[in-house]
C-alpha cells in the first residue's frame, strides 16, 4: 500500500518574534487527491506551505512532523523533498528567469542531474502537458499572463513531483485563461494542494477542502458541503462571489 502523498502530524510553529502561526495541524492527502486549502489572510496557510519543502521547520519554534510520499521533511532529505514538492507560486515572475521557455522548464530537472536526450524529453513532456509546446523557443516575457502561469506549472512538472502545491493559481487571470488552466490541472492526474481564496475555483478543481484559521484546521470535508455552510464561511471570513449559486 502506497504511503500518503502528504502527511502532517501535530505540526506547530512559532516565529522568532513569538507569533504562533500553527497549532498542532494534522492533515493527510492520499495519492491523486486534489485538496483546496482555504482560510482568511493570516490563517497560517503560507506558513504551512513553507513547511512542505523545508523552508520552515526543523528549528526552534517548530514541532510535529511532515512527510512527503513517506519521506520525512528534514535536513538530510531536503534535496529529494524539494523535487517531490512542486510549488507553483502566485506570481510567475518568481519562477521564470531564463531567456526562453524551454530553458526555464529545463532548469529544475537539470539541477537534479538530468542531461541530454532525457532532459529534452522531460521538457517536451512538461510543455505538452500544459499546452505550451509551441512556445518552447519564445521568451517568457512575450507571453500572456495565463500562458506564463502554465509555463511556470511546466517548470514544476518537469521535476516529476509527488505533489503539486498551487498558490492562488487563478489570481489575475481573465476568464478564458482561468478556464484553460483549470482544464490543464484537471487533466494532470496529480496529487494537488491548492491554496486559494477563489472558492468557485476550489469547487471546480478540488473535491475536498480544508479550512485553516488561527493556525488550526477548523473544517475538513467535501468542498460543496463546506461552501454550502454559510455560518462556517462567515465565521472564518470566507465568502462566495455575489450572485454565485451552488448548483
Amino acid at each position: 500500500m502506497s504511503p500518503p502523498s502528504l502527511r502532517l502530524t501535530d505540526l506547530a510553529f512559532a516565529y522568532p518574534d513569538g507569533h504562533q502561526a500553527l497549532f498542532g495541524v494534522d492533515l493527510t492527502i492520499a495519492p491523486g487527491e486534489r485538496v483546496a486549502l482555504l482560510g482568511p489572510n493570516g490563517a497560517g496557510k503560507t506558513t504551512l506551505v513553507l513547511h512542505l519543502n523545508g523552508i520552515l521547520g526543523g528549528g526552534d519554534g517548530a514541532a510535529g512532523t511532515v512527510e512527503v510520499g513517506g519521506l520525512r521533511v528534514e535536513k538530510r532529505h531536503l534535496r529529494e523533498i524539494r523535487r517531490r514538492v512542486g510549488i507553483v507560486f502566485q506570481d510567475p515572475d518568481d519562477q521564470l528567469f531564463m531567456p526562453t521557455v524551454a530553458e526555464d522548464v529545463a532548469f529544475g530537472p537539470a539541477n537534479f542531474g538530468l542531461r541530454g536526450p532525457a532532459l529534452r524529453e522531460r521538457v517536451d513532456e512538461a510543455l505538452a502537458a500544459v499546452g505550451m509546446a509551441d512556445a518552447a523557443d519564445r521568451s517568457p516575457l512575450h507571453l500572456s499572463g495565463g500562458q506564463r502561469r502554465r509555463v511556470a506549472l511546466a517548470t514544476v512538472l518537469a521535476c516529476d513531483p509527488e505533489i503539486l502545491v498551487l498558490d492562488e493559481p487563478s489570481s489575475n487571470l481573465d476568464p478564458v485563461a482561468r478556464r484553460e488552466l483549470a482544464e490543464v490541472l484537471l487533466g494532470l492526474g496529480r496529487t494537488m494542494l491548492m491554496v486559494t481564496h477563489d472558492l468557485p475555483y476550489a469547487l471546480q478543481l478540488c473535491p475536498r477542502s480544508v479550512v485553516l484559521d488561527g493556525g488550526t484546521v477548523v473544517a475538513d470535508g467535501p468542498t460543496r458541503e463546506l461552501l454550502a455552510d454559510t455560518e462556517l464561511l462567515a465565521r472564518h471570513r470566507l465568502e462566495l462571489p455575489y450572485g454565485f449559486v451552488l448548483a
